[in-house]
């Protein structure tokens, strides 16, 4: 586990890109290339996207809203972000993001120690080739999410049962 001494020069539309769900994660940044210091993501998140309320137990996750807005849960308070925001949630707080507009938005994602992109990569579909839309999340898909989430030390809290 060695930083690169020359660096990391990643350009706009490179990156390892992984469907999450609707919305496109593309890691400009991982742990191997940060002596598993961190791991930077930029995701685009799609209108009505976003993650289910959750909690990490190995790192924390800051977000820098770049485009759109973005609706946020850090524990019990909402709170609403635009272009220029930024948001920290230490290990171990229940949070979630939603984009609640019809336009998608993007954010950067940045997770210290790594570890989460490589729970991305197993749960998550491979965008090999040009950038389509993302297919539809399937029953096994969101049962693989929730079976795989506590091997990466991640909490999905479920939604409510109707």
């Amino acid at each position: 586990m060695t930083i690169h001494q020359n660096g990391l020069f990643v350009q706009p539309d490179q990156g390892r890109s992984y469907y999450f769900g609707q919305d496109l994660y593309t890691f400009k940044a991982i742990g191997e290339e940060t002596g598993e210091a961190y791991a930077l993501c930029e995701v685009i998140v799609a209108p009505q996207g976003g993650t289910p309320p959750h909690r990490h137990t190995r790192e924390n996750e800051s977000f820098y809203v770049q485009d759109g807005e973005i609706e946020f849960q850090l524990d019990d308070r909402t709170l609403v972000a635009t272009a220029g925001t930024f948001f920290h949630s230490p290990k171990g707080q229940l949070h979630r993001f939603t984009n609640t507009t019809s336009v998608p938005a993007k954010l950067l994602v940045w997770v210290t120690p790594a570890g989460f992109e490589k729970f991305i990569a197993e749960v998550g579909k491979a965008v090999n080739g040009q950038i389509a839309s993302a297919p539809p999340l399937s029953p096994e898909d969101l049962e693989k999410i929730l079976t795989t989430s506590p091997k990466y030390g991640i909490e999905i809290i479920p939604p409510p049962r109707q």
